[in-house]
């Protein structure tokens, strides 16, 4: 659900001209298919059928609805729409520049409210081109908020992800070896090497090897890895977080540990005789 208050949602209905039932100058063909190119959402999907079913009313249950960010997306592209008018000389800026640019900063604010918190942190950690697309099409179906239809694939590239840990620290495992496994002997190459300083951390990193290991079973079980019924979206959403989340931290462990080596390499050079 969009967090929007009263006076923000009055004036974005001002703005998008919602008073009469419309919404600006789309007809229900339109509608549809603009929202569905800004977020793969169908608009007339049931769910938003609110009150009378008018392109406003499924707008407003569209805000009640969605999260920020999905919300903050499509108000983003009704905005560049408008511009879109204002270039061609159908709509005059200075008509309503003030209220253009609340609404543009109402849209911004709740565009920082990604679904998944560290989304960002799904990124590929080598120069390889299909570890980078499998990467980016993750986070498209997150921007489109679809988690469900990418389970498959975020598993696909923790599988990547970890195993290009244990390859740069020189950490053996097979090729048959599950995630867990893998991610296994990667957290006992931390905690041996004393890279985490409480012992807090350890127990929550240790936890998250039984995580990944119920992560087999989404992936088999629960998306489109098979033929399978798709797990709910609010769960996938716990899973895309909680394993973002590890990535995330994995990735800050890993920088401060890359910088420590690098500088005690640079004060070791430095200290040589000559």
């Amino acid at each position: 659900m969009a967090d929007l208050t009263f006076i923000e949602k009055a004036k974005l209905e001002d703005f998008l001209g919602m008073k009469s039932g419309y919404v600006m100058d789309f007809s229900d063909r339109t509608f549809q298919e603009f929202i569905g190119e800004a977020t793969g959402i169908d608009i007339y999907h049931v769910k938003y059928n609110y009150r009378s079913g008018s392109k406003a009313n499924r707008l407003r249950e569209f805000w009640k609805i969605e999260p920020n960010y999905i919300v903050g997306k499509l108000l983003g592209q009704f905005l560049d729409y408008w511009l879109s008018k204002v270039h061609t000389g159908q709509l005059r800026y200075d008509s309503v520049e003030d209220l253009y640019k609340e609404c543009l900063a109402i849209t911004e604010r709740l565009k920082q409210g990604n679904v998944v918190e560290h989304i960002n942190a799904i990124q590929a950690i080598s120069d390889d081109r299909d570890f980078k697309l499998l990467a980016r099409s993750i986070r498209e179906s997150i921007e489109k908020n679809e988690p469900e239809s990418a389970l498959d694939r975020l598993h696909t590239f923790a599988v990547r992800f970890v195993r290009e840990l244990c390859d740069s620290h020189k950490i053996l495992y097979a090729k048959s070896d599950s995630l867990n496994s893998v991610y296994g002997k990667y957290v006992k190459y931390i905690t041996d090497s004393k890279l985490i300083e409480s012992i807090m951390t350890e127990r929550i990193l240790k936890y998250s090897i039984h995580v990944l290991e119920a992560f087999n079973d989404i992936r088999n079980n629960k998306s489109f890895a098979h033929d399978n019924p798709l797990l709910n979206y609010h769960e996938s959403i716990l899973i895309f977080n909680n394993v973002s989340n590890t990535i995330k931290f994995i990735q800050f462990l890993e920088n401060k540990n890359k910088k420590a080596t690098q500088l005690q390499e640079k004060t070791e050079w430095d200290d040589l005789p000559f």
